[in-house]
Parts: structure tokens; sequence; C-alpha cells
């Protein structure tokens, strides 16, 4: 990857992080809602709710994260070779 492509490159990683990370937010929040007995998540340090619930919600926030994030992250990589017909790694 050229000197010039990588600069072409940041910049839209770091736009696709942010959606990806905003999106990712909004999925977890839909299915906690759904799964969850509270509409919010339970907060670590609130003491009312039990450690299973923390815990199974921290594992699912974090799995949501990982698979929008690795998500995001091939469609970027994707539309950037389209456009640039270049691997961006």
């Amino acid at each position: 990857m050229s000197a010039i492509t990588k600069a072409m490159y940041k910049p839209l990683s770091l736009a696709t992080s942010v959606i990806g990370g905003i999106a990712a937010g909004a999925v977890f929040q839909q299915i906690w809602k759904r799964v969850g007995r509270d509409e919010k998540a339970p907060d670590p340090q609130d003491l009312n709710r039990s450690s299973k619930e923390v815990l199974i919600a921290a594992a699912l926030q974090g799995a949501v994260f990982a698979v929008v994030k690795a998500a995001v992250d091939r469609a970027g990589a994707k539309s950037y070779r389209a456009l640039t017909h270049e691997d961006p790694m």
C-alpha cells in the first residue's frame, strides 16, 4: 500500500469505526430490550442487579460489538478495494 493510499484509508477507517460503534450500541440496546428484564442494560456498579445479569449483559455487548466491528471493517476494506483496486493491508 502506498503512502497516498494509506493516507486515504485512515480517515475512511476512522469514520467507519465511529459509525460501527454507534450501530453496535443501537443493536445491543434492541437485543437487551428483548432478552433483559429491564429496558436498559445493567450498570456493573448497580448492586441491585445480580452479578449473573451484569456478566451476561457484558458478554452479549462484547459479542455484538465484535461482530459489528468485523462486519464494518470488512465492508470498509471491500469498499476501499473497489475504489482503489488495492488491498488496504
